[in-house]
């Protein structure tokens, strides 16, 4: 049987514009370069900072800028993006001109489809204290509503990506929803009064924390990597005990333990800075995903370029033995998996633009275009 034909999706971070609640939390001019250009070596060869070519520290409020980045996907093999979305309480929304400026220009020709980053908007971004700065509650329905019609926008954007004449829509952390059956359901419902078909919603896949009834709520789960795989991992290696206590906190309910676990996270780490640099092989990493079994048919692969997230968090997460030429080698060998093992010819790419995380297919100063230049080899 020939392969399928691959249709790779970047996730695309459009915090790289100031905002004023950005200003007022980190001081003014804040945006996604400010802990990119801060980072430090923290060992030798650490590839810190990192530079995008040219010293192009652009800014995304030029609608030029995201023109010519969906030239330069579009011309090494990219199907489309994967905006991320922020709706928070009673209708307040952060970071959403890039992507309104993108419905607005036509000029900006790529397809595109959005993921609601459902979380508190914190202080996470300089690896601070996690202190709220904008909430995101749930609210009732009406607000629900509210959403959905925004959305519907997007989703009559002949660019909008979809899935037999529906659009694809992702949500990051669904487990953070209270009532999510009904709120899942709400959002179908809604969707087709606005005159659609219907609607794929998607889960972004890290964590093992959905039991069966709420993942039967989604079209499709996203193997979001490298947490995916990760997460995969780290659970398997539980012991029945591990796994006894998970499956009492989904009975419990995830979203009323969560505050409660990270006040305790973030003790530990005043107290003693129990949290390492943890350091992850790349090959390793890359072998798990081409050997591990897909869990349902509804996964969507996912991919990752690199990850380093120490601009955010020294005691970050990073990636060693990483190179250009390993991406191409482990994605030739993943086009033919995802021929032969998932349903779905999408393959979510973390990222385009992830800076601060190191996941990135933007050209740098280190390799130039050589990540994008492997993509393209690699999808022939």
């Amino acid at each position: 049987m020939p392969e399928k034909s691959i249709k790779p999706i970047c996730f695309y971070l459009p915090q790289f514009h100031t905002i004023p609640e950005n200003d007022e939390a980190y001081g003014e001019g804040f945006t996604e370069w400010t802990n990119v250009k801060k980072a430090k070596p923290l060992f030798k060869n650490h590839n810190q900072p990192r530079v995008p070519l040219n010293y192009n520290y652009y800014c995304l409020l030029d609608y030029q800028v995201m023109k010519k980045q969906a030239e330069l996907a579009k011309s090494y093999g990219i199907y489309g993006f994967c905006y991320y979305h922020y709706w928070f309480k009673n209708g307040k929304k952060l970071l959403e001109k890039p992507v309104e400026m993108m419905l607005k220009n036509k000029q900006i020709d790529i397809p595109y489809c959005l993921c609601w980053a459902n979380e508190n908007w914190t202080r996470r971004w300089d690896g601070g204290d996690n202190g709220i700065i904008v909430e995101q509650n749930y609210g009732d329905f009406n607000d629900l509503k509210h959403h959905i019609d925004y959305l519907c926008e997007y989703f009559s954007d002949s660019r909008y990506i979809c899935i037999d004449n529906k659009p694809l829509f992702l949500i990051y952390k669904p487990e953070l929803i209270p009532g999510l059956k009904k709120v899942i359901k709400f959002i179908r419902n809604r969707v087709k009064e606005n005159g659609f078909d219907g609607i794929k919603i998607a889960v972004q896949y890290p964590k093992f924390i959905l039991d069966e009834g709420k993942i039967s709520c989604f079209d499709y789960l996203i193997e979001f990597e490298p947490q995916y795989i990760h997460s995969y991992f780290q659970y398997e290696k539980r012991n029945p005990a591990q796994k006894f206590i998970k499956k009492t906190l989904l009975n419990i309910g995830f979203d009323k333990c969560v505050k409660h676990i990270e006040k305790k996270r973030i003790l530990l780490k005043m107290f003693n800075n129990l949290e390492k640099l943890d350091y992850c092989d790349y090959d390793e990493y890359w072998l798990k995903i081409l050997n591990h079994r897909i869990q349902n048919k509804k996964m969507i692969a996912g991919a990752f370029v690199d990850w380093d997230n120490t601009p955010r968090n020294v005691n970050g997460r990073v990636f060693t033995n990483v190179s250009p030429e390993k991406f191409e080698k482990y994605l030739k060998q993943y086009k033919s998996k995802i021929s032969k093992e998932y349903d779905s010819e999408f393959l979510f790419i973390n990222a385009w633009n992830e800076w601060a995380e190191g996941a990135y297919l933007e050209p740098d100063e280190k390799n130039g275009y050589a990540y994008l230049e492997a993509l393209k080899r690699a999808l022939k």
